[in-house]
């Protein structure tokens, strides 16, 4: 029984080890249904996720990012004004999605970000 408790401690240490994390660019990539709006960039990003609810979230204070959607699946969620703090939730379906911070990014530059929903 000991012994069974130490496999299960060191499979969920190694789950931990291999945990996405955040290089320069916000990161490499994730699988989460939070998205934290960071200064000057979007984490994780690439992000897969199922269909379903997503949310953004902005995390840091600053003066503020938007959430502008370039691309996607039939209609886009609604652009966003400059937020500063809080919590944006979404529905997307299942497709590719493309966005950016209208004030640090632009499609595809700077601020953005990619949400792949299966």
């Amino acid at each position: 029984m000991r012994y069974a408790s130490w496999i299960v401690a060191a499979a969920c240490f190694a789950l931990v080890a291999c945990s996405d994390s955040t290089g320069s660019n916000g990161g490499s990539g994730g699988s989460s249904t939070t998205i934290a709006v960071r200064n000057d960039f979007f984490s994780p990003t690439p992000n897969t996720v199922s269909a379903g609810t997503v949310t953004f979230s902005w995390a840091t204070p600053s003066n503020g990012h938007t959430l502008t959607w370039d691309s996607g699946p039939g209609t886009l969620p609604a652009n966003t004004g400059t937020i500063t703090s809080g919590t944006r939730s979404l529905i997307l379906q299942a497709g590719t999605y493309q966005y950016h911070c209208a004030i640090h990014g632009g499609p595809g530059t700077g601020m953005h970000g990619t949400i792949v929903v299966q």
